[in-house]
């Protein structure tokens, strides 16, 4: 079996140059990611001689997002300890340096490279590590299980693609999958899909999704009011939320048909990665609306038809001021993004049939009718046109949608009690 990691080290150092391709090529759109570029190779600060040091790694910003109660928990659970938190993108560190300034150090993960790891390893020196969802890096589990540092995937998930593609690799990934500690899964259909790669049972439990207990940020439902105020001031309002490359088209194409039927209608938009906001915003343009960004709204007014969001971490203030909302990545095949947020709001919540990597949240919302599904343009322009009419069927889809968050919270108080074994042992 060392083979086989001698073997995949030595294709990710060939693959070094082509790497750092990427990051340029990335950053010619987004310059952050020609920043802090030494830390993905684990050149990152000594911590070693500061207090205990408790290391949970989220992928991008929907990790980060998801991992909000538990950072608090964790703070309050133990005082003492330093957080780290690392990401891979930077969308997802502006997002953990805006959500928790102060709380918690945040790093790049490094490439996983034998000498990146272990160089971090030694700057870090963790007491333990926590795995956001379906991150499994066979080198930083390998070192995790030599240093006896316990590693432990919460909320953690396996699309059918994942699935599917890890299956080719069976014999790799079970190795890889006993240097974790514990695999927490969001349902028994993950749990048993990680099983079958080659979990251990006894590693391998239901905590549920943490996605579920969402905590509104201090103070965000009188900013909504207020914002809805600014922006509606009696106008229907609904947002298109985390759009992806081809689906603002779509989106733009549905708006088209919804003024016929409501002139005042004002959509706010929001495309998820933010180099693209430049495009979108010509697109919307482009297309002869009206179109004012969240950085420039001293230049709003009625005759405004869009209010572009071309910030990070103001979703949930931008929900509280919907009537409705449209969860994009999920009308192309990207596999949909968290509707949890806008439902719970108690705003009805819309998406399109791509939603492979949200499967049991929207399972939970169709099983109570708390979720529209659309598979066009026509289809969405007409979703909306009939909630906008109908306060009734507005207010119906909202308290179901709220209803489903309430029902499925708790697994935060899951996770903690299993973190709590592996991080007051060390």
């Amino acid at each position: 079996m060392r083979i086989l990691y001698c073997l995949y080290s030595f294709i990710l150092y060939l693959s070094i140059p082509l790497v750092l391709l990427r990051l340029l090529l990335r950053g010619m759109k987004n310059p952050d990611y020609l920043k802090r570029i030494p830390e993905r190779f684990g050149f990152v600060p000594k911590l070693a001689t500061g207090p205990p040091v408790i290391w949970l790694h989220a992928v991008s910003v929907g990790e980060a997002q998801a991992s909000r109660a538990l950072v608090a928990r964790l703070g309050q659970a133990f005082p003492g300890c330093q957080l780290v938190m690392t990401t891979i993108t930077p969308t997802g560190a502006c997002y953990v340096q805006q959500t928790f300034p102060g709380e918690v150090i945040h790093l790049y993960l490094p490439y996983d490279l034998p000498c990146a790891v272990k160089a971090f390893l030694d700057a870090v020196r963790p007491r333990v590590l926590i795995i956001m969802e379906t991150e499994i890096w066979p080198n930083l589990l390998y070192y995790c299980r030599r240093r006896d540092l316990p590693a432990v995937l919460i909320n953690a998930r396996l699309s059918d693609k994942s699935y599917k593609s890890y299956l080719r690799f069976r014999a790799f990934l079970a190795d890889a999958l006993r240097g974790l500690s514990h695999i927490a899964a969001q349902s028994d259909a993950d749990a048993h899909r990680f099983l079958s790669l080659g979990a251990r049972p006894d590693d391998v439990s239901v905590t549920g999704n943490l996605k579920f207990d969402i905590e509104m940020p201090h103070g965000v439902a009188g900013q909504a009011k207020s914002l809805k105020r600014f922006l509606s001031v009696n106008r229907p309002v609904w947002i298109a939320a985390s759009t992806h490359e081809g689906e603002e088209e779509l989106v733009l194409e549905a708006f088209h048909e919804i003024r016929k039927k409501s002139a005042d209608c004002l959509l706010i938009i929001a495309p998820r990665h933010p180099e693209r906001f430049r495009v979108v915003y010509n697109l919307c343009r482009s297309k002869d609306f009206i179109t004012v960004r969240r950085t420039e709204e001293q230049l709003y007014s009625r005759n405004t038809d869009i209010y572009m969001l071309n910030t990070l971490g103001e979703l949930p203030l931008f929900y509280g001021c919907a009537d409705l909302a449209f969860i994009g990545g999920s009308l192309v095949p990207a596999g949909g993004h968290n509707m949890v947020e806008a439902a719970r709001w108690g705003i009805p919540v819309i998406t399109g049939p791509h939603t492979f990597n949200f499967r049991e949240i929207t399972g939970s919302l169709k099983g109570l009718d708390a979720l529209i599904v659309v598979a066009a343009p026509d289809e969405l322009a007409a979703s909306v046109i009939g909630l906008l009419a109908d306060a009734g069927l507005r207010r119906g889809y909202g308290e179901r949608g709220k209803q489903v968050v309430e029902q499925n919270q708790g697994a935060t108080d899951s996770v903690m009690t299993l973190l709590g074994n592996y991080i007051n042992s060390v």
